[in-house]
């Protein structure tokens, strides 16, 4: 476990973007039956995504995780600053918050899901039925870990998950 105090966690996540809603119920019941209470900081904008990380911050042995949508990739730089200011570990779904100085992120690999977006395209131009083509899910998960903000925020990252990491940046 990267950082075992944690005891609740903020999932930040645009309170518009349909897909949000059930990712923050699948985290809650899994933080949940892990004895970690999770809620949603709804952020329509920078000025509420300040305010929201902010407020949270203010008790103690709390992390951030990351959702997906456009609006935390619109506001990176300031999610992963609020985060190291505030000494907030935190998961991302975009290995790109890791390069700019977050924690740790854990998505898919995208490479593979651009080809197959390109031939269901193909696909679909040649006369297939979209509602025909099936949904598939990602083959492969990258995990991503930043070890110079994990000695900036005091936590250990185990050996075991260094080892099995996809990229660590020191």
């Amino acid at each position: 476990m990267i950082a075992p105090n944690v005891m609740r966690v903020a999932i930040i996540r645009d309170p518009d973007a349909a897909t949000d809603h059930g990712q923050v119920a699948a985290i809650q019941d899994v933080a949940s039956a892990v004895g970690i209470e999770a809620f949603a900081l709804d952020a329509d904008s920078l000025r509420d995504l300040e305010r929201a990380i902010t407020g949270f911050s203010r008790t103690p042995n709390g992390g951030l995780i990351v959702t997906i949508p456009e609006s935390s990739s619109r506001d990176r730089s300031t999610i992963v600053r609020l985060a190291a200011r505030f000494k907030l570990p935190a998961i991302y779904a975009d290995r790109q918050f890791v390069t700019a100085g977050g924690l740790v992120s854990y998505s898919p690999d995208l490479t593979p899901q651009y080809r197959v977006a390109a031939d269901y395209v193909d696909r679909i131009l040649k006369g297939e039925k979209p509602a025909d083509l099936p949904v598939l899910q990602p083959a492969k998960f990258e995990l991503v870990i930043n070890l110079k903000t994990a000695k900036t925020l005091g936590v250990t990252i185990p050996t075991s998950l260094l080892a099995t990491a996809d990229d660590v940046i020191e």
